[in-house]
């Protein structure tokens, strides 16, 4: 028998070989092991047998410690052996070798007092008097997930990340809630809650698999569209005496719910047959509280992200996190197509790439719940104003100056469409105020719109409304005080001048980067970026992109040549190489932040990067001489 299981990343193996010596110089049989796991499902059954065979765990929980599949499942493991003895901190101890405690799941864990690796002899004599009183090996209970019954959940191969959100499903279905209806056996439910592709039904899979071991009973995996064929399917005739024999605790998953389409007590009435279950809905709708605890799931973080689309960073912001939009993308950047090519076929007319690369309509579940005027219609400004976020105010005059209707009849629609949204998950608040439309919701709109006419109406009507109190537009050439009328741009070129100056304004170039922080890499990032998303912008608005003419209005297509060929290409083509040749010699022990701070070359970038602003916030200010828009953002001398 061990008194202790090491667990840890493998990329921690050099840091915690002096722990492990430490801890056996101190009379305590450790385990370790170095051979590796490629992921959760290939646990060996050296592994199960030894935690098994061990007193309690051991965590060196750094920040890539949540990263590995294969730790999180010892982790889990030894986590529902002290939960089942009423207390799942007593089999498991931690080692946080970082400054901070975010990144420490479950929080049951991060609020526990964490030994450090800095005193090993004082680490030592807390992990001995742990383990001392303790009686035996942990109770880990048999089960093999290669052995699984038919119809039991798999492992999802596009899931990642979500650490988070998989203990927040843990511990709302072990909070022992009270009863959803008197009488009726509900007491342990939660209701997992995204738009469509966000990963719901993945993240169940994932619960079910890496937490089987808290449901001796099974986990029972039903499908809310036919949720009486998936009854049947279980071959349990009497449920409630089914489960009343089997006397122990089983998870009951109830995915793909009809929200919206049913009343709440027919969903409640798919919950759970029996006190001893816990019910785990999926869904989209926000319009049942009162199925239980919700875990709403968002997009993926930006790092997630970029892994699941093979590292582009403007497919990765593209999609804005959707897990399917991304999985789809990465499957056709692996398959050899370039990432530059599919970005440009995201903004292209025609049929969705999403659709092509699936090989079928995947996005018009994205929109589907899309199904009365009012909400169309509020879609409809969300589009119209994206990427800003919609108020209830800009709907509202939006469409009284299209339908030419009174105020209060605008206002009773506007609020409606955007409840009903809102309820469906398809728009999101944002801190400011106001609501956010997903990217990927606004591609599938434009590929499921029923009536793109007055898509077009309402698009108009915004334009008008934003631009009602525009002054007459001049434009003062540089070094004279002569100012000649600007000729006018189309609604397009509006559009496009628009949305190039909110996407400018925020960039590192022209809000000033402080001496001595922020990241120099992320500024080149954040530039680069900014040329993508200025040439998709042309695209998407079916402008050009032309050197301008000496002594010439500006237009649009000339700021946009300027913007990336004169100011932004210059800065990268120089500093991109040298930085990368500087990071690529960063130590392993070193935080690149640090190494990238120490770099002789970094106040002279810096100094250039401060150069940008000047003609950055000229363009800026020039493009919303043809937008209308004014951000308050000074030319600067």
């Amino acid at each position: 028998m061990w008194d202790v299981f090491l667990s840890y990343s493998r990329s921690d193996v050099e840091r915690v070989r002096p722990l492990a010596r430490a801890l056996r110089g101190g009379g305590l049989r450790v385990f370790t092991d170095e051979t590796g796991v490629a992921s959760f499902a290939g646990i060996s059954d050296t592994i199960r047998r030894e935690l098994a065979r061990s007193k309690a765990l051991l965590a060196y929980y750094s920040t890539g410690y949540p990263e590995r599949e294969a730790c999180q499942w010892e982790l889990t493991t030894a986590y529902l052996a002290g939960l089942g003895e009423g207390d799942p901190r007593r089999r498991v101890m931690v080692v946080n070798p970082e400054r901070v405690t975010g990144h420490i799941r479950p929080v049951e864990l991060r609020d526990a007092r964490h030994a450090s690796d800095d005193d090993l002899a004082a680490l030592v004599d807390d992990v001995r008097a742990h383990v001392a009183s303790l009686d035996g090996p942990m109770p880990v209970r048999e089960f093999d997930v290669r052995r699984r019954r038919p119809g039991a959940p798999q492992p999802h191969p596009g899931f990642l990340g979500r650490l988070a959100e998989l203990w927040q499903v843990h511990s709302a279905l072990h909070a022992h809630a009270a009863p959803l209806v008197t009488g009726r056996a509900a007491a342990h439910a939660v209701q997992i809650r995204g738009m469509a592709g966000i990963g719901k039904t993945a993240l169940a899979q994932e619960y079910a698999l890496r937490f089987e071991a808290a449901y001796p009973s099974g986990v029972f995996w039903l499908n809310g569209e036919a949720y009486d064929d998936s009854l049947r399917g279980l071959g349990i005739v009497e449920p409630y005496d089914h489960f009343e024999a089997a006397g122990e605790p089983f998870l009951w998953i109830v995915d793909a719910v009809p929200a919206g389409r049913l009343p709440a007590r027919e969903i409640i009435g798919m919950a759970a047959p029996h006190p001893l279950g816990h019910t785990l809905f999926t869904l989209r709708s926000r319009a049942y509280d009162g199925l239980g605890t919700a875990v709403d799931l968002g997009p993926l973080d930006a790092a997630h992200a970029r892994v699941l689309v093979g590292g582009d960073d403007a497919l990765a912001e593209a999609m804005g996190g959707h897990p399917l939009a991304l999985t789809l993308l990465g499957r056709a950047v692996a398959a050899g197509h370039e990432a530059s090519a599919l970005y440009d076929r995201l903004h292209a007319r025609g049929g969705s790439l999403l659709d092509t690369l699936a090989g079928e309509d995947v996005t018009a579940a994205l929109v589907r719940d899309v199904d009365t005027r009012d909400a169309a219609d509020a879609l409809r400004c969300a589009a119209a104003l994206h990427p800003l976020p919609l108020t209830a105010e800009d709907a509202e005059q939006v469409l009284a100056a299209a339908d030419r209707v009174p105020r209060a009849v605008a206002h009773r629609r506007a609020d409606n469409g955007i409840a009903e949204l809102r309820v469906r998950g398809l728009l999101t608040p944002v801190a400011d105020g106001g609501w956010q439309l997903h990217p990927v919701t606004l591609h599938a709109w434009h590929h499921h719109d029923p009536a793109p006419a007055r898509t077009e109406t309402l698009r108009r009507a915004a334009l008008r409304t934003l631009c009602a109190r525009r002054d007459p537009v001049t434009l003062a050439f540089p070094g004279g005080r002569r100012e000649a009328p600007m000729t006018a741009p189309s609604e397009s070129e509006r559009m496009a001048a628009f949305d190039i100056q909110v996407e400018l304004v925020t960039r590192i170039g022209v809000q000033e980067l402080a001496p001595g922080t922020g990241s120099l890499r992320e500024a080149l990032t954040s530039l680069k970026s900014l040329i993508d998303f200025t040439r998709a912008t042309l695209h998407m608005y079916s402008v050009g992109l032309e050197r301008g003419s000496a002594g010439g209005a500006p237009t649009v297509q000339s700021l946009a040549y300027g913007l990336i060929n004169d100011v932004i290409r210059p800065f990268t083509s120089t500093w991109h190489p040298r930085l990368a040749a500087y990071e690529a010699r960063c130590p392993t022990d070193t935080a690149p932040l640090d190494h990238e701070t120490a770099w002789p070359e970094a106040d002279a970038m810096r100094a250039e990067l401060a150069a940008l602003q000047g003609p950055l916030r000229t363009i800026a200010d020039r493009l919303g001489g043809i937008s209308g828009a004014d951000f308050g953002v000074a030319t600067g001398a």
